[in-house]
């Protein structure tokens, strides 16, 4: 998904990609997959492992997906090869564009990518040029009954969380990436679910698009990108005005 600062305020957009349960699964199980090769099939001494599954978990991924995953990641099922990368770019508007890709073929990666930006009416960046306006974050999506502030600080306050945002019966959780963790098991203990549980990159500023062309260039790029194989999150600082985004609701 895209990062903003108000995960809410672009609520439709997610709900959009949420439907594609087939594209997250094969995201995550991707993520389990390179976890796995690099510091083995044992979650319990391979961090990175322990937060694709718990990934995994907040997106109702069916266990034999997670094995399959693991067992590819080892090598059970045949080698695999994933390499990972950063493509930085602005979308209109000025609006900043991280893709963190796993791929096995950068060169088809990269042509997808660019494509993606050309078509939306963006343009690539180099190396570093978009990536320092974003830092990495735990963070949490939570709705219902425990999307409240008082009874969420009561669970993870102590766990290393940092923030919490409430909006429109959504609350996001915010912490250190090194807290996700104990953040995730402090909210579990809890008996909280998460609709998304994953360290992602959070923007260090927000660019506010205020009229609704713009918007749905913006939308329209975003979601191009998600669709891509090869690309496992999308991120960019872009927040869309109340107004323009009763619009969109309605359309």
């Amino acid at each position: 998904m895209s990062g903003h600062s108000k995960w809410a305020n672009i609520k439709h957009q997610k709900d959009a990609a949420d439907k594609k349960k087939g594209k997250i699964f094969s995201r995550i199980g991707k993520e389990i997959m390179v976890a796995a090769k690099m510091g083995g099939g044992e979650a319990s001494s391979n961090p990175r492992l322990r937060a694709a599954l718990t990934a995994a978990r907040a997106a109702n991924m069916p266990n034999a997906n997670i094995d399959r995953a693991i067992k590819k990641g080892l090598g059970e099922l045949g080698d695999v090869v994933f390499k990972e990368i950063v493509y930085e770019g602005y979308a209109p508007g000025g609006v900043a564009v991280l893709v963190d890709c796993l791929t096995d073929n950068s060169n088809r990666s990269a042509s997808e990518v660019r494509f993606c930006f050309t078509r939306g009416n963006g343009n690539m960046a180099g190396s570093g040029a978009v990536a320092r306006n974003f830092s990495r974050q735990a963070h949490f999506v939570i709705s219902g009954e425990w999307a409240d502030e008082e009874k969420l600080m009561e669970v993870v306050l102590d766990a290393g969380a940092e923030d919490i945002e409430v909006d429109d019966g959504i609350a996001e959780v915010w912490g250190a990436p090194q807290a996700f963790e104990e953040i995730a098991a402090a909210l579990e203990k809890a008996g909280v679910t998460c609709d998304e549980a994953e360290v992602v990159r959070r923007p260090e500023m927000t660019v506010e698009i205020k009229d609704l062309a713009t918007a749905k260039q913006v939308i329209r790029m975003v979601e191009a990108l998600e669709e891509l194989d090869d690309v496992q999150m999308v991120t960019a600082n872009y927040e869309i005005a109340d107004e323009i985004a009763e619009q969109l609701e309605a359309e």
